[in-house]
């Protein structure tokens, strides 16, 4: 796979950065209600990038229901929305995770759009892992109704680089590391309560020691309208694989200021990235 990398230039040592933690209902037009209160409030808060969780246009809608509100990229009333509230508050909007339509007609794209603070599209990542889980009656297979996506995406903020992951692909730590040196890792996700209180927070932390960076994840919370439960405990985890904020249950944000010159102290003391015999 070669990754996509939408490059610029590094101009500034902080980024205040935001997750927002939802309980998404099975229409659109519930949660952009939502979505109105939370953007406001991290706007408000002087937040320069906010991280939406995956799903969160709709959880617990049928298949017909999601195919019929699927998108074309660029096109429709959901991505005029995301785009609007990026220039009109003048943030980084990265959309954890719509339905697009694909090539096939019973199946949709999960699809992470990034918007600048202009409003334009600078980034498109597709979900390339594709959730199957089966256990004491709980089933998932995503495979069933989502086309796989095929190419890593980051992109560079005047912070820094910036990689793209969405929920099951964090179990895959491979993903990350086809990618340049990132200095922070978004993953929208809907993790189960079962994988999630497992897994979830253990995970998130081994992707930051890992590649020695941020990473800030944005989750779906409570039950849902198809009895979906999801695990929450949105977070702000660094370079060392501390925790620095963790919303556990309900919905809300999370907010941390991220710095350049902490990452470095990091890689400056532990330079792990530099001793890679196995690239």
């Amino acid at each position: 796979m070669n990754p996509l990398v939408v490059s610029a230039a590094q101009t500034c040592d902080t980024l205040k950065v935001a997750a927002v933690q939802l309980n998404s209902a099975a229409d659109w037009p519930s949660n952009q209600k939502k979505l109105d209160h939370w953007l406001a409030e991290a706007a408000r808060q002087g937040v320069e990038l906010l991280l939406l969780p995956e799903f969160f246009t709709q959880i617990g809608a049928s298949l017909t229901a999601r195919l019929q509100t699927a998108e074309v990229e660029g096109e429709g009333p959901i991505q005029a929305y995301l785009a609007d509230q990026a220039r009109r508050l003048g943030i980084w909007l990265v959309a954890g995770s719509l339905a697009l339509k694909s090539d096939q007609a019973d199946k949709t794209t999960n699809t992470c759009l990034v918007y600048d603070p202009s409003g334009r599209q600078v980034a498109r990542y597709d979900k390339i892992h594709l959730f199957g889980f089966q256990k004491n009656g709980e089933r998932y297979d995503e495979s069933e109704t989502f086309v796989a996506g095929q190419q890593p995406v980051c992109f560079d903020l005047p912070w820094g680089r910036v990689g793209l992951g969405i929920c099951y692909d964090l179990r895959f730590p491979e993903l990350f590391r086809q990618l340049p040196s990132l200095d922070l890792l978004l993953l929208p996700a809907a993790f189960t309560v079962t994988t999630g209180q497992a897994h979830w927070s253990l995970l998130l932390r081994a992707r930051a020691v890992e590649n020695q960076c941020y990473v800030l994840a944005a989750a779906q919370v409570g039950e849902h309208a198809d009895g979906r439960r999801t695990w929450g405990h949105s977070q702000v985890i660094d370079a060392w694989g501390e925790v620095q904020v963790c919303l556990d249950e309900g919905e809300g944000l999370v907010i941390q200021t991220l710095s350049q010159q902490h990452l470095q102290a990091v890689r400056d003391s532990l330079p792990a990235m530099q001793h890679r015999r196995l690239d």
